[in-house]
C-alpha cells in the first residue's frame, strides 16, 4: 500500500508529546469475531483462545512495570467509544501512552475507528494474525495502515508480542530480552 502521508515512528510521536508524562499504560483493542479465536477457522488463527493471548501478554506488560488494557468488541461504536475513553477523554494519568489494535474485519471498512485513532494522537500498531495479503482481494485495504507506527501480518498470536516488545522498548526504554 502506498501513501502520501507518512506514518510516525513511535519516537516521533513520542518527541511530538515529550511534554506528556507517560501513563505505562497500553490499550490492546481486538474487533469483531476475536472473541471466537480458537474455536473458529483454526486452520486460519490458530488454537489459542483470545483469552490466553490477552493474559500472556498482561503478565509480559507486567513484568516491566506497564499495564495493558484489553478490549474486544463485535461492536464497531463500543470500539470507537472505548479508544476515544482511553485515548483522549480519561483522566491524563489514566490514558494509554499507545495501542496495539487488531480490527478484524473492521480494517477494511471502519473509517470511524481510523478517525477515533487519529483523534487520539497516540501513536498505534496494527497487528493481523493471518497474512491478509495472501487471503481475499477485499482483506488487502486497510483503512488503518498509512497512519499506523507498523503493521505486523501473518505470524500467528507472536504477532500480538512483537508489538507489544516495540512499546516496551521504544515506549519505555525496557530491554525484553531479560
Amino acid at each position: 500500500m502506498t501513501s502520501s502521508t507518512p506514518s510516525k515512528t513511535a519516537e516521533q510521536s513520542t518527541n511530538e508529546n515529550s511534554n506528556q508524562i507517560l501513563t505505562h499504560k497500553l490499550l490492546l483493542v481486538n474487533g469483531v469475531n476475536l472473541n471466537l479465536l480458537g474455536k473458529r477457522e483454526p486452520h486460519i488463527y490458530g488454537h489459542t483462545t483470545l483469552a490466553d493471548i490477552e493474559k500472556q501478554l498482561v503478565e509480559h506488560a507486567a513484568r516491566h512495570g506497564v499495564e495493558l488494557i484489553c478490549i474486544q468488541s463485535n461492536h464497531e461504536g463500543k470500539l470507537v467509544d472505548d479508544i476515544q475513553h482511553h485515548g483522549l477523554l480519561a483522566d491524563k494519568s489514566a490514558q494509554v501512552d499507545a495501542i496495539i489494535i487488531n480490527p478484524a474485519a473492521f480494517t477494511h471498512t471502519s473509517v470511524a475507528l481510523r478517525d477515533a485513532l487519529l483523534a487520539t494522537q497516540k501513536p498505534f500498531i496494527e497487528v493481523h494474525l493471518s497474512n491478509v495479503h495472501a487471503r481475499e482481494p477485499f482483506r488487502h485495504h486497510s483503512y488503518l495502515s498509512d497512519v499506523a507506527v507498523g503493521v505486523i501480518c501473518g505470524l500467528g498470536q507472536l504477532g500480538y508480542q512483537i508489538a507489544l516488545d516495540y512499546w516496551l522498548s521504544n515506549m519505555y526504554a525496557v530491554d525484553t530480552n531479560k
